[in-house]
């Protein structure tokens, strides 16, 4: 049993400032949540791996399918697009919005390495459907397990084995404890107005860049808050 602190700020264990990279304590730290039994029956027991030698990085090597890596869900935009959001928010605001996003409840796992084009990780930042939004990853992964295509259904579908160990969305979202991502009946909860992928994904205006991150905060407290009464028993 480890303590889990759920303020903890991963870049604060980073080298390299990605701490889905190199991050020691959240690499255990997902070890810990994760390794468990699966909707199948089937046990899941991870091990960290450093891989590529001093300045590598670190995954989760297991016993049913190709090593897994971090990787932050919810990203708050500044810095990148030009700066168009840098100015959308107080220092103070800013800077509240990244920490949040680097507390365990922001992270999660995707398959490491690539198959034939992009990981999951990588399709999600490039796609311009996406923008690395985790609400409509998570939209593409609902999709998937209806056999509906989406922005993301190629990515998913090269890691198939990895998305059959929880058999349906449901599952997938109990395992890893996504439950305040989602309605009762299972439908995602969107952080900006949704229409089937049509409109950008990024905000288009400053109210819906706080809405976004109010949404999205909200969103990691709570599952910060699940993490820690599930371990805290």
């Amino acid at each position: 049993m480890i303590e889990i602190d759920i303020n903890f700020d991963f870049r604060k264990d980073s080298l390299c400032g990605d701490p889905d990279s190199d991050s020691p304590k959240l690499y255990e730290i997902h070890k810990f949540l994760w390794s468990k039994k699966l909707p199948s029956e089937q046990s899941i027991l991870f091990e960290t791996l450093k891989i590529g030698g001093k300045f590598g990085r670190i995954v989760l090597k297991n016993n049913l399918i190709d090593n897994l890596s971090s990787d932050r869900m919810c990203p708050h935009f500044v810095g990148k697009y030009k700066g168009r959001f840098d100015d959308w928010l107080t220092e103070k605001e800013r800077e509240d919005f990244k920490h949040i996003a680097r507390t365990i409840g922001g992270h999660i796992v995707f398959p490491a390495h690539k198959k034939n084009g992009f990981t999951i990780n990588q399709a999600r930042g490039v796609n311009r459907k996406i923008s690395d939004r985790f609400d409509l990853t998570l939209e593409c992964i609902r999709l998937f397990y209806l056999n509906e295509q989406s922005p993301l259904y190629n990515a998913i579908s090269r890691y198939e084995d990895f998305f059959k160990l929880f058999v349906n969305f449901e599952n997938y979202i109990n395992f890893f404890l996504l439950q305040d991502f989602v309605t009762e009946n299972y439908e995602v909860k969107f952080c900006l107005p949704f229409d089937n992928f049509e409109r950008s994904p990024l905000p288009q205006n400053i109210e819906e860049y706080k809405s976004y991150k109010d949404e999205t905060i909200d969103k990691i407290i709570k599952r910060n808050k699940r993490i820690k009464n599930m371990h805290s028993r």
